[in-house]
Formats: C-alpha cells, sequence, structure tokens
C-alpha cells in the first residue's frame, strides 16, 4: 500500500505543488491583464441572444464579420516592435485599449437599454458591428503589452543578483506561459459563476426583465478595463521595488537596467515592419469600407503575404538549426487553427429546437472553463515531454471523437438515449458530458510554442516575435472564420427573425441543412491537421519542439 501513495502523492507534487512553488510574485501584473482578456467573456451569452433576438443578421454575416473582427489581431506585428521600441513606456498602450474596450461596452449597454434614442444615429445593426470591431482592438493592444510582461516577469537574477542558469529559465518561462492561460480561463470561470447567477429564473423572464439584466451585464463589463490597467499600475510598482532590493545589495546599476528595465542591446526601428504594417492598416480599411468584391479574400491574402515575410526577416535572428523547426511549428498550429467552425447555426439549433436558456449555456461555459483549468495544469507535463506535432496530433483526433455527440444531437439521438434511461440522458445531459470531455484540449497547442518563443527568441526582439507569430497564428483564425463563412453560404442554416414591433415573421427558421454542415466541419477538422502533420514531418521542417 506505501507504493501506491507514494506514486499518488509524487503525481500530486508533479502537477499541482510543483506549479505552486514556481509561482513567483513578478508574474502576477502580466497575469491580471491576461485575466482582464479571460473576463470579456462575460458578454459572450448575452450577445449571442441579443443577436438572435433582436439583429436579422444572417450565419453567413456573422462570420464574415468574424474575420473582420480578427483583422486587428494582424495588427501585433507592428504594436510588438512598438513595444520593444517604447518598452518603458509600454503601459500607456494598455490604457489605450482599456479606452477601446469601455467604448465597445458602453454602446452595447445603450444598444440594449437606450435603444430607441441611439437608433435615431444608426441602425441598431451598425452600432453593434462598430462594437464589434471595437473591442478585439482593445484586447489586441493589451495582448501585446502582456506577452511582453511575461519577459520580464521571468526573472534572470535572483534575489542576491546572482544569475539563473539555462534549465531555471525555461522551466520559469514555461510556467509563466501556463499561468497565462490559466488566467485567462479563470476569467472565464469567474464570469460563468456571474451569468448563471445573474440568469437565474430566465425561463419565467419577461422579454424587458431579460433586455434589464443583458444591460446590468454589460454595465458589469466595464470592470475589465480597470482589471488591465491595474495589472500593468502594479507591474511598474513591482519592477521598482526589485530595482530597489537590488540597489540595496550594491549590484551595478547598468545590470539593475538591463536585467529589470530595458534590453541590454537597444531596438533600432525596423521601418520595413512599421512602414509595411502601415500600408496594411490603410488597405485594410480601404478594402473594408469600399466595399470592393471579395475584399476579405483580398485582405487575407495580403496579410499572409506580409506577415509571411516579416517571419522571414525575423527568422534571419535565429541560429540556422533553429529556423526549420520554428517553421514547421508554425504551419502545423496554423492549419490545426485554421479548420472551419459550424456558425452560429449550431447554437441556434441548441436554443430553439433543443432548448438551451441562458443559464444553462452559462453552466456549460463555467464547467469549460474548470476543466479547461484543470486540463493545462495536468496537460503540463505532458507538454514538457513531447513535441509539439505529437500533441497537435492528440487534440485533433479527440477534437474528431468528441464532434459526434454534436451530430447525434442533431439528428436525435436524445431522443433515443431518453427512451432508454427514463429520461436521465437527454439533451442537456449529452451537452454536459461532451463539453466536459472536450475542455481541457482547446487551450494546450499554443503554450509549447509561447514558452519555445520566449525561450529562444533575440530579447531585444522577444516582442517582436511573439507579435509577428501570434499575428500568424491568429490569421488562421481568420481563415477559420471565411471557412466558416463559405459553409454556411453552402449549407444555409436561418433562425427566425420577427419584427419586434409587428411580430411579423420576416426569416422562417430552417435548419434542414445543418446535419450536413456538422459533418463536414468534422470531416475537415480531423483531415487537415493530420495530412499537414504528415507532411511536415517529412520534410526538412520536421519539428520536435
Amino acid at each position: 500500500m506505501k507504493l501506491p501513495a507514494r506514486a499518488i502523492y509524487t503525481w500530486v507534487d508533479e502537477i499541482f505543488l510543483d506549479l505552486a512553488r514556481q509561482f513567483r510574485w513578478s508574474y502576477l501584473p502580466p497575469l491580471m491583464v491576461y485575466l482582464a482578456a479571460g473576463v470579456s467573456g462575460l458578454t459572450a451569452i448575452v450577445g449571442t441572444f441579443f443577436v438572435k433576438d433582436y439583429l436579422g443578421l444572417s450565419a453567413a454575416f456573422l462570420a464574415g464579420l468574424a474575420f473582420w473582427a480578427g483583422i486587428p489581431w494582424a495588427l501585433k506585428m507592428p504594436l510588438g516592435h512598438l513595444v520593444d521600441l517604447i518598452w518603458r513606456w509600454k503601459a500607456f498602450l494598455v490604457w489605450v485599449g482599456a479606452g477601446l474596450i469601455a467604448t465597445s461596452v458602453i454602446i452595447m449597454y445603450a444598444l440594449i437599454a437606450h435603444t430607441d434614442a441611439i437608433t435615431t444615429i444608426m441602425p441598431a445593426e451598425a452600432w453593434y458591428v462598430v462594437s464589434v470591431l471595437l473591442a478585439p482592438t482593445g484586447y489586441v493592444v493589451q495582448d501585446v503589452v502582456a506577452d511582453a510582461m511575461t519577459i520580464e516577469a521571468v526573472p534572470v537574477i535572483d534575489e542576491n543578483g546572482n544569475a539563473f542558469g539555462d534549465a531555471d529559465i525555461k522551466a520559469m518561462h514555461t510556467t509563466m506561459q501556463t499561468l497565462g492561460r490559466f488566467a485567462i480561463i479563470s476569467g472565464t470561470v469567474a464570469v460563468a459563476v456571474v451569468n448563471i447567477v445573474m440568469f437565474e429564473g430566465v425561463e419565467n423572464l419577461s422579454e424587458q426583465q431579460k433586455a434589464d439584466i443583458y444591460a446590468d451585464i454589460y454595465l458589469l463589463a466595464l470592470i475589465i478595463p480597470v482589471v488591465s490597467v491595474a495589472g500593468v499600475t502594479l507591474g511598474s510598482l513591482s519592477l521598482r521595488a526589485r530595482a530597489r532590493r537590488l540597489r540595496a545589495q550594491g549590484l551595478d546599476e547598468a545590470d539593475i537596467q538591463s536585467a529589470l528595465f530595458a534590453p541590454a542591446e537597444p531596438t533600432a526601428p525596423n521601418w520595413w515592419i512599421l512602414g509595411g504594417s502601415a500600408v496594411f492598416v490603410v488597405f485594410t480599411l480601404t478594402m473594408g469600407l469600399g466595399e470592393v468584391p471579395f475584399a476579405q479574400e483580398i485582405v487575407f491574402a495580403g496579410s499572409m503575404i506580409i506577415v509571411v515575410y516579416l517571419i522571414h526577416r525575423l527568422l534571419l535572428e535565429l541560429e540556422p538549426a533553429l529556423r526549420g523547426p520554428l517553421v514547421g511549428t508554425a504551419i502545423i498550429i496554423f492549419v490545426f487553427r485554421a479548420v472551419p467552425l459550424p456558425g452560429p447555426g449550431a447554437t441556434w439549433f441548441e436554443i430553439d429546437m433543443l432548448g438551451f436558456d441562458q443559464q444553462f449555456i452559462s453552466v456549460l461555459t463555467l464547467i469549460t472553463s474548470v476543466l479547461t483549468l484543470a486540463g493545462l495544469v495536468v496537460l503540463r507535463p505532458l507538454m514538457t515531454r513531447h513535441s509539439i506535432a505529437w500533441i497537435v496530433v492528440l487534440l485533433t483526433i479527440a477534437a474528431g471523437l468528441l464532434s459526434l455527440p454534436n451530430i447525434g444531437l442533431y439528428y436525435g439521438i436524445h431522443e433515443w438515449t431518453q427512451r432508454w434511461t427514463a429520461g436521465v440522458v437527454d439533451a442537456r445531459f449529452i451537452a454536459i458530458i461532451d463539453t466536459a470531455l472536450e475542455s481541457p484540449l482547446g487551450q494546450v497547442a499554443m503554450i509549447p510554442m509561447l514558452a519555445w518563443i520566449a525561450r529562444n527568441a533575440p530579447k531585444h526582439l522577444k516582442a517582436t516575435f511573439f507579435a509577428v507569430m501570434a499575428s500568424f497564428s491568429n490569421l488562421a483564425l481568420s481563415a477559420s472564420a471565411l471557412g466558416t463563412k463559405y459553409l454556411n453560404e453552402i449549407f444555409v442554416v436561418t433562425r427566425e427573425v420577427s419584427d419586434q414591433a409587428t411580430g411579423v415573421v420576416l426569416t422562417p427558421a430552417d435548419y434542414g441543412e445543418l446535419g450536413w454542415l456538422l459533418i463536414v466541419v468534422a470531416a475537415i477538422a480531423v483531415a487537415a491537421p493530420l495530412v499537414t502533420i504528415a507532411v511536415v514531418q517529412r520534410s526538412s521542417l520536421r519539428t520536435a519542439q
């Protein structure tokens, strides 16, 4: 009996206690900015129901809007380089991001609570589009700074002024990136609990009472910019406190400045990045506002060309042996994230046909968040022992298997299971089990890549490396949005849209093609990553990272 007990203790120590031991208070400031990003999910459920009940936007339009909302993340390139250039004053960018986020939230609050007044200026759909585009712009600005803060949060010298070894620094970077994902998911846990409480008894509320809850949630969301600003303020105070301790120990001022406040090698402006990004912004706005045919496709192609060129330039800063594996890793992550999704039609089906209300969807969100947190901790040793390619294969196969229950729900598998289990295994039971199994997988793939960048990128260009590689992986989400739009144009899914004043049905509900949409999405999500990994691992880009 002693051996199993010792084995259990060893497992708990490796998984949980070791992570707690590796936590440092210097990690807290960037974690607060990441936490704010997680809290942004507070309005997700409200937004879903608001769009479904009040706005006449099609599934294909919403998928296209998701593409434009993802474009600001391509701006991580110039913003990351800007952070390297203004390292000491990067906190200013968090204030800018906070202002954009607050504006987006206030627009949605006004749209719900003061609809008549605000729609005299612009239609409700136009206000919604503006809000959707402002929010990611604010979050990307803050995310760039948070990424940079994770670099300075990992100390290179201990409290006595002695340099840490490479193994210690590698472990700290992995822990920092894991905790960063942990903070984001912790934010989603908190907001899921808030949504569950606020939507208590929602099935008995009138439409006006529901709208009042929606408005209150958006007001509560103003806490998001407050948390992020508090994070950078704490970060500044923490760095100054660490500097005072090192000065008291007699450490050289130049070493303190290099270790805490600025890289030893100053960053020179890269006008290819700054100028090219300025052209990209003008180009994107022209395409979007000018209603150019195939504007999304043109912007995506232009973005990809720019990002690939910048990656090429940055690869020259790395040792030759590191270049191929990084490219191979980036390609694998890109394809894994670029697979299309079903789009909003699947959620509409769950609401209309399966009876999932706001509170139950909040429960699913809570399950997802809590189990993702557990998964990040439990799978941390796996991420350190296995390559990214191995991890993506595992995640792809798991995602394919876990798509089957959702397909089954569309075809009525819950009706059969209800009959055979006396009503226990119904649609909600299946949704909860599927969510519980799927939850830990989504956040895993990016952590090893982020830790690799933090460990191997040149110190004076770490923020730039983070930004450019993140832009590449975020472009995968834009590709996913395009694929989602195309599939929703082929397999048309509509929910019932009625005139709010007269109650006249403008668009009838039609979920007839949702089943084929779910099947095609699942097939692509499994085939595309596995084929890509097979090709990459048999080429000169093979990665063991």
